[in-house]
């Protein structure tokens, strides 16, 4: 039997500490394991001794099949893509069967793989690499083990980075209610296109350059069992594998700034119908590509980088795109929705001008980079505006129609930002009156926070959602420990249940047909960046209907632009509504856990920074928080100070938000006209 060798990152995951930590192990204890692999300035360790000397100091933390998956992969890189292609097969088979394979000694397992589904290549695998493959199936699902291989073989590159999942379906709610056949020409490892599975594509084109993308994709697209899918290895601009196929909607997430694009090569090429793209400007190469693969009416989404918008070197391809009816809509995202994260990065709506229909006279621009419009607003205003342009009503600093005629100016700037942010005068009286009511506002909401940020206080035999009434006090000497135990331990136990609202398609969901009414509120991942009420609906966002009750805690799965992750008690507001995607619901039986406990815990930043894992879309691992066993008198008084704590951050977000606007209008007053300044003042 070969041995799994780990690094010194491997091991510093496997037992949750830093690596800094771990290179203090090898040098402090003599008993450490000794190197068994590697280079000396990169060692390499069995894996089984590691496992064996962290259980025997309590260093090594209960950890999940993905932990698992995760550390195998990494230690044998070159079967990773044979372990890969068994994920479909896997995926489809018997649960029970999954688990007795699991269990099964290492020559039945091999041999029951090879016999079962026809797994060959299973034969050459690593029997540990085997078993922790059909663990990570078994517990998570194929999608979650997909996800897995992603994160270890494609590493993110300059100009290459997965799509986020949210942003993933924004582009597939943009593209039309139901997308038939999507083509994505930078399929990177298909999340795209398994956005679009989920709006109900059935039929799916995908290429990428890497081939292990392709690869994944391919594998990807099996799990979702797609029947009608075929993926394809290359470059889509110097050597497109279907040149004659046109889809009813394009969606890409094209590589940015590759100037080595095949400019001089493709210079005569008949897709540049809007003109030849600038050696600078590939992602216009892409764009009309995109276009090239749309049958007439057909729509393309793509996302793109800020700079496109509004380069001098693109704008004549930006004023042929805009003139011959193709742009649709440029949409900006709030920084950190998409790496590189340091960037605002927009989404351009396209369409293939169809003879037949009237061509586009104006182009929506809307403005979301603050983070403060929802992904469901922005599918609201496309809509609104796709459906009528001519009756499409702006929306103060947020979205703006612009004809043609307008946008055909010497830079032919795209930005939305430039764009929307166009006031309506109003008179000095208005302006006044709106001025005045924002400062009260806001007066009143400091008042709020002084009042709660004052000395707070406990009552320890009242409930934690009752006032407080006695002093905090500080621990004496060093910091409080406790005894812990991770969520998956409570959740064996009995102490918690955990739920997942998983997206399901338009149509063939039979549990849907459960919920009284489409238009029950849905508790999405956007309210959960903020604090509105549950924003969402089964029209829009169809999920597997989990009831949200009062004392539930919700986190969320994805943390992309969250410099924490919160926590939300379920309260009044919440109760009925239902679980968005991409959620975690925690139960707590109120018997043994109190819920504002629980969620303060969860949702500390060092419990939290072990859990997660990923680079570009960064996932929580629920299972592996960890929680404090208390007695439930003591979990009322944490859980009592948690609940006032977050009271003052509502109170002191609101007070912010107010800050900020009452100065915007007093400053949009003075420099409008509409105000004049205070005379004779110090």
């Amino acid at each position: 039997m070969t041995s799994t060798h780990v690094t010194a990152a491997d091991i510093s995951r496997l037992a949750g500490v830093t690596r800094a930590t771990v290179s203090n192990w090898r040098r402090r204890h003599a008993d450490f394991p000794a190197p068994a692999g590697g280079t000396d300035t990169s060692p390499a360790y069995d894996l089984d001794e590691v496992r064996e000397w962290l259980s025997a100091r309590g260093q090594l933390p209960g950890s999940s099949p993905a932990d698992e998956l995760r550390i195998v992969l990494r230690a044998s890189p070159d079967a990773a893509l044979v372990l890969a292609e068994l994920v479909p097969s896997l995926a489809r088979a018997d649960a029970k069967w999954l688990t007795e394979l699991y269990e099964m000694p290492e020559a039945a397992l091999v041999d029951e793989l090879a016999s079962r589904i026809g797994a060959s290549a299973a034969l050459d695998a690593d029997v540990k690499s085997l078993r922790a493959l059909t663990h990570c199936v078994a517990e998570d699902g194929g999608r979650a083990t997909v996800e897995v291989f992603r994160e270890v073989l494609v590493p993110d590159t300059a100009g290459a980075y997965a799509t986020p999942q949210p942003v993933a379906e924004l582009m597939a709610n943009l593209a039309s209610d139901y997308p038939e056949c999507v083509f994505d020409p930078a399929c990177g490892t298909g999340g795209l296109l398994s956005a679009a599975v989920g709006r109900g594509a059935n039929r799916l084109y995908g290429q990428d350059a890497i081939d292990v993308q392709a690869t994944l994709t391919d594998v990807r697209l099996k799990v979702e069992a797609v029947a009608n899918a075929a993926v394809a290895f290359g470059d889509s601009l110097r050597a497109d594998a279907f040149p004659d196929t046109r889809v009813d909607t394009v969606l890409c997430n094209p590589p940015f700034g590759v100037r080595d694009w095949g400019h001089d090569d493709l210079a005569y090429d008949p897709r540049w119908v809007y003109g030849l793209p600038p050696r600078s400007e590939s992602e216009l190469a892409w764009v009309q590509h995109c276009l090239a693969h749309l049958e007439p009416g057909g729509l393309a989404v793509v996302l793109m980088p800020p700079g496109a918008a509004e380069r001098p070197s693109g704008r004549r391809v930006r004023a042929e795109l805009i003139r011959q009816g193709a742009l649709r809509a440029v949409i900006g995202l709030p920084p950190g929705a998409a790496p590189p994260l340091h960037l605002s990065l927009h989404i351009w709506v396209l369409t293939c001008p169809d003879e037949a229909l009237a061509t586009g006279k104006s182009v929506l621009f809307v403005d979301a980079s603050s983070g403060s419009v929802s992904d469901q607003r922005i599918v609201e205003l496309w809509r609104d505006f796709d459906e009528a342009e001519d009756r499409f009503e702006a929306v103060p600093d947020v979205a703006q129609r612009l004809s043609i005629v307008d946008l055909l100016d010497a830079t032919v700037d795209v930005t939305p930002a430039r764009r929307v942010h166009i006031r309506t005068a109003i008179s000095p009286n208005e302006q006044a009156e709106l001025a005045e009511e924002l400062r009260k506002r806001l007066g009143r909401a400091c008042d709020e926070l002084a009042q709660l940020a004052s000395t707070p206080t406990i009552d320890s035999k009242q409930p934690s959602d009752t006032p407080m009434t006695t002093v905090w006090s500080v621990s004496e000497g060093e910091p409080m420990t406790w005894r812990t135990a991770t969520v998956a331990d409570l959740l064996r136990g009995g102490a918690l249940a955990l739920h997942r609202a998983t997206p399901t398609h338009r149509t063939g969901s039979t549990r849907n047909a459960d919920v009284a009414s489409n238009d029950v509120a849905i508790l999405t991942l956007s309210d959960l960046r903020g604090e509105p009420r549950p924003s969402g609906s089964l029209r829009d966002k169809p999920v597997e209907p989990i009831r949200i009750e009062r004392g539930d805690v919700i986190m969320p799965e994805t943390l992309q632009g969250l410099k924490s992750v919160p926590a939300r008690v379920a309260g009044e507001d919440d109760t009925g509504k239902l679980l968005g995607a991409h959620l975690f619901l925690l139960r707590p039986d109120p018997e043994r856990l109190d819920s504002w406990f629980l969620a303060g815990f969860l949702s500390a930043d060092e419990n939290t920074h072990r859990a997660t894992t990923g680079s570009s879309i960064v996932r929580l691992d629920v299972k592996r928080l960890r929680v404090p066993l208390m007695p439930p008198e003591r979990q009322l008084d944490y859980g009592r100070a948690f609940r006032h704590l977050h009271a003052i951050w509502r109170a002191a977000a609101l007070a912010n938000e107010l800050a900020a606007e009452t100065a915007r209008q007093w400053t949009t007053g003075l420099t409008s006209g509409a105000l004049l300044p205070p005379e004779d003042q110090p």
